[in-house]
């Protein structure tokens, strides 16, 4: 293969393909159209002579071939952006780049109208993403560049090659519905645990309080179990459930519909959310700001 056969922006759609496994998303997530992105696969595949991605269910699987390749492509594109096409300076009142933020839901909710808010007035250009995935995901996401800072609690990132920043502190209070027929403006802890609970369970990603409850050995009866904080704000408002979230995420079920805060029996820790970034990106000039951004935006 000679090098002047290899387009970069084939690359490009390569690790778009790998990250995605969808020609439509990666499409998306490139700003490419679907003809032009599976025109892209074509040529990528008569220049490696191999299929690279075959369409299994709903994805499209690398081959191994494609799987060989990842890696080291990734690293060629993180090389030519970060030491040929960085910019010595970033403007973010004239910037149009695309952040991507690793969140969970309730980080979606609650923080990012802040800094939304924030940018609006700063970067009225600049454009925000937010994706959810496991915490041993996001390592690699980070470290990758599919990623550029992640907000929450992320105890996997507190190691070496990551920098962290806290940003506030919460803790957890009950939510029930305002005219509950048995609860209500205290709780005893038998009252909690003979309660019926809804309890969150975010998909790869581990619960601080549940844990904790675990640690204790106190038992709940526990009716009903999601997969995302947001779903509490129309079950625990028509309804006699209960359900213990971070302060700040009752305090928008509060203003938002027919939900009042009590005060958790169970002491649990306080929680720290902070936000974190790869080493890669530590001197980047637009992560360097949107860093200054968010903690500005969102901090205590």
């Amino acid at each position: 293969m000679d090098m002047a056969d290899v387009d970069l922006n084939l690359l490009v759609v390569f690790d778009a393909l790998v990250q995605h496994r969808s020609v439509t998303r990666a499409a998306e997530a490139l700003g490419l159209s679907q003809p032009a992105t599976s025109a892209a696969l074509a040529r990528l595949r008569r220049l490696f002579n191999d299929p690279l991605f075959v369409k299994t269910g709903t994805e499209m699987r690398p081959t191994p071939r494609a799987a060989e390749l990842a890696t080291p492509v990734r690293r060629v594109i993180g090389v030519v952006k970060e030491e040929i096409l960085q910019s010595a300076a970033f403007d973010p009142a004239t910037s149009e780049q695309s952040f991507q933020l690793i969140a969970p839901d309730i980080a979606e909710v609650i923080l990012l109208p802040r800094l939304l808010a924030h940018l609006r007035v700063q970067a009225p250009g600049v454009r925000i993403r937010t994706v959810s995935m496991p915490r041993h995901a996001a390592a690699e996401a980070l470290a990758s560049g599919a990623a550029d800072v992640a907000l929450g609690y992320f105890p996997d990132l507190q190691k070496t090659g990551f920098y962290q920043q806290r940003l506030f502190r919460h803790r957890y209070v009950c939510v029930v519905r305002r005219d509950h027929p048995t609860i209500g403006e205290r709780m005893t802890q038998r009252q909690y645990l003979d309660a019926p609970h809804a309890v969150v369970w975010p998909e790869g990603r581990e619960h601080l309080f549940e844990s904790f409850m675990q640690t204790r050995q106190l038992k709940r009866r526990v009716v009903l179990e999601l997969s995302h904080f947001m779903s509490l704000l129309t079950i625990v408002a028509t309804s006699d459930v209960i359900a213990t979230v971070p302060s700040d995420l009752a305090e928008f079920f509060e203003a938002h519909g027919n939900i009042r805060a009590v005060e958790s029996p169970v002491k649990a820790p306080e929680v720290e959310v902070h936000q974190f970034w790869h080493q890669r990106l530590h001197k980047d000039a637009a992560n360097a700001w949107l860093r200054s951004a968010i903690r500005e935006a969102l901090g205590e």
